[in-house]
């Protein structure tokens, strides 16, 4: 941990078993026999009990982890967490919420047995918003997760207690999913890489299965591409979706140049802040100076969409209220945080609208083919204000201003779950004037995971991500 111009860094990298290494270099290490996955698990155990007095990332600890002996997996031995809305069996599976009691999960969700066939050794459960609602990782009764790079700010959500274990060095990459943009936040927020795949490329959660319009897709959050791209190739060694093109393992940048659309501004109105432009517009001119051939573009969004994915938000919010009890015999819905409660109130008023509301988003794959027209790729903001300060955005705020101050940050990411399409925050070149992290956006058509990673491969190579142990 270190102290910078009233900025507070936390970082766990040392020289140990874990030392600089990404999951494929430290698999590679693994491997070779140079480190054992006994002593992978050892120090990344320490290393986290290092920063998460500081971070407040974890939320179950694994008591002597069952390690990968051999498996072939793609990640063989690397230590991980699974974030706490996935049931990981023998552990609590709680959502964020206060409002039951977790009990210790019967089986593995079929995203968990996923994970593991990689060969990842879990040591435990990373803490998220209650049910993934909210953009930050913060509660009304208890301690936020802090984001490494300035305890002061957010590590984003949903996923930002797995997030905040990575990017400060505790475990190379950690589960995470995202349902309106959950991976891509605490991503963009803490200088990771963030993949959201398409819908279906892994396996469907229980509750994406069970909503009219599956918003959710499971991957990581990681410090490298290589490690986005070994996870995806690792997925589908596992299961190939009979519905998407193969991947396969994607090793580098391809010699293609591409045509990339970008916008400054979101489709619903909301303008983007100066320092989130700059970040846009130096990817854009990385992009040119590399041969591609960027223009602006247009995606002509239903001017209802914000309200109809806010209600669609709001009937989820009821739903869970409805069926609590499933999750523990003594949840109360009235327990549950200021935001849960304002999605739900906000739904019973609106709930006449759902017909509508379904009918309309999923005619939002109409304008996003339409605007892809020519293109391979989409650059964006990732989000259209920078990362906030812990308090802004904590579901404590009052729900009217609260909403509206979601709404004005979480501006371009849900389109790509509504329309199950693939996207992509990479660490841009560009910093707060507190140093923080910003993150940009790469989005494809169903399917394009490949050009995503490669446009990635090819950014981190031309601009190394900045290092959170070299501040």
């Amino acid at each position: 941990m270190t102290t910078n111009d009233e900025r507070t860094i936390v970082h766990a990298f040392r020289d140990d078993a874990l030392g600089e290494h990404d999951a494929v270099g430290l698999a590679a290490a693994i491997r070779r026999g140079e480190v054992s996955p006994a002593e992978a698990a050892r120090d990344a155990a320490e290393r986290v009990r290092a920063v998460d007095a500081r971070l407040g990332a974890v939320q179950v600890h694994v008591d002597g982890p069952a390690h990968a002996a051999g498996t072939g997996g793609a990640f063989d031995g690397v230590p991980t967490f699974v974030k706490d809305n996935t049931d990981y069996q023998g552990l609590p599976t709680g959502h964020g919420s206060a409002a039951f009691r977790p009990r210790a999960a019967r089986r593995h969700a079929p995203f968990t047995r996923q994970f593991l066939s990689s060969g990842v050794t879990v040591l435990g459960k990373t803490r998220l918003p209650e049910f993934g609602f909210s953009p930050t990782t913060e509660y009304e009764g208890a301690e936020p997760v802090r984001n490494p790079w300035n305890t002061g700010y957010s590590a984003g959500g949903s996923s930002g207690g797995s997030a905040a274990l990575v990017a400060a060095g505790a475990v190379p990459i950690a589960h995470a999913n995202d349902g309106g943009g959950s991976i891509r936040i605490p991503a963009a927020c803490c200088g990771l890489v963030g993949l959201k795949p398409t819908r279906g490329r892994v396996v469907a959660s229980a509750l994406g299965r069970q909503m009219p319009i599956d918003l959710i897709s499971d991957g990581i959050v990681s410090r490298s591409v290589r490690d986005a791209a070994a996870f995806l190739a690792a997925a589908e060694t596992y299961r190939r979706s009979p519905e998407l093109p193969p991947l396969g393992l994607v090793e580098g940048p391809s010699g293609q140049r591409l045509r990339i659309g970008f916008m400054l501004d979101s489709p619903n109105g909301v303008h983007s802040d100066t320092a989130t432009r700059a970040a846009v517009t130096e990817t854009v001119a990385t992009l040119e100076r590399l041969g591609h051939t960027v223009e602006p573009v247009e995606l002509a969004m239903d001017p209802s969409f914000t309200d109809d994915f806010l209600t669609y938000w709001g009937m989820l919010s009821f739903l869970l209220g409805v069926t609590g009890r499933t999750l523990g015999a003594d949840f109360d819905r009235h327990r549950m945080d200021g935001l849960s409660r304002g999605l739900r109130e906000e739904y019973v008023r609106n709930w006449r609208r759902t017909p509508g509301v379904l009918r309309r988003l999923k005619r939002t794959r109409e304008a996003y083919a339409a605007a892809f027209r020519g293109l391979d790729l989409v650059l964006t903001p990732v989000l259209a204000q920078t990362t906030p300060p812990i308090g802004h955005l904590s579901p404590t705020v009052p729900y009217a201003k609260l909403i509206e101050r979601i709404l004005a940050y979480v501006a371009f990411t849900p389109v790509d779950n509504v329309v199950g399409t693939p996207s992509l925050s990479l660490p841009s070149s560009s910093a707060t004037t507190d140093a923080l992290p910003i993150g940009v956006m790469f989005s494809a058509r169903p399917g394009g995971e490949r050009k995503l990673l490669e446009i990635g491969f090819e950014l981190e190579a031309d601009r190394p991500f900045r290092r959170i142990q070299d501040q």
